[in-house]
C-alpha cells in the first residue's frame, strides 16, 4: 500500500530558487525511524527514488543520484529529518516527498513543490511590455498546481506504489542472493 499521511509533515509547501543555489527541506516525523524522499517530476512523468538514510545516519542512494549534491541531515530531536539539494538545475524542479515504510505500507509526506528557474519571474504590476505567450501558460499551469497539487493523486499514487512495490519487492530478493553467493564463495574459498 500506499498512502499520504498527516503523520509526516513537510515544510515548506512551495520553493521557488534560481539555478545553482542551494535549498532544505524538512520531515517532521512522529517516530524515530529510517526515511525515504522521492521526487515526482511532473514534466517528464516520473517517479524517482533519491535516498534513504536509516536512524545510524547511513544514506543509500537512489540510481543516478549525486552524494555530492544531495544530503539527508537528522535534528538533534531526533524526530525530523531534512533534505539538502545543492547546485540546484532547473532538471531539479518536481513535488518532493519524504516517506516511511510502517507495517508494509509507505506513508508519504505533504509534499514540498520545488521550481528551480534561471531567473526569477517579474511581476505582472511592474513589467509594462506585453506578455508573451509563454508566461501565460507557465502563470496558468502555476495556478492550477497551486490549487490541485502537481498531478490527480488518482493518477500518481498507483503508479508509484507499483513503482515502490516493485522496488521493495526487488530488494529482499538482492540481498538473499548477494548472501547466498557470499556463502558459496566462502566454502569454496575454506575447501
Amino acid at each position: 500500500g500506499f498512502y499520504t499521511t498527516l503523520l509526516l509533515t513537510q515544510t515548506p509547501e512551495h520553493i521557488l530558487t534560481l539555478t545553482n543555489n542551494k535549498t532544505e527541506i524538512l520531515c517532521e516525523l512522529k517516530e524515530r525511524t529510517g526515511v525515504y524522499w522521492y521526487r515526482w517530476s511532473q514534466q517528464r512523468q516520473h517517479f524517482e527514488f533519491l535516498v534513504f538514510s536509516n536512524t545510524l545516519g547511513k544514506a543509500t542512494y537512489g540510481t543516478n543520484v549525486s552524494q555530492d549534491r544531495f544530503s539527508v541531515r537528522e535534528a538533534r530531536s531526533h524526530d525530523s529529518y531534512s533534505l539538502h539539494i545543492s547546485h540546484l538545475h532547473p532538471s531539479d524542479s518536481g513535488t518532493y516527498y519524504c516517506s516511511v515504510s510502517q507495517s508494509s505500507q509507505l506513508l508519504l509526506g505533504t509534499g514540498t513543490q520545488l521550481r528551480v528557474v534561471d531567473a526569477l519571474p517579474l511581476s505582472p504590476k511592474t513589467t509594462q511590455t506585453p506578455v508573451s505567450k509563454k508566461p501565460v501558460l507557465w502563470i496558468t499551469k502555476s495556478k492550477a498546481a497551486s490549487r490541485k497539487g502537481p498531478c490527480s493523486p488518482v493518477v500518481w499514487i498507483p503508479l508509484a506504489a507499483g513503482v515502490l512495490l516493485l522496488l521493495l519487492g526487488l530488494v529482499p530478493s538482492a540481498l538473499r542472493l548477494y548472501r547466498l553467493r557470499r556463502r558459496l564463495w566462502l566454502r569454496i574459498h575454506r575447501q
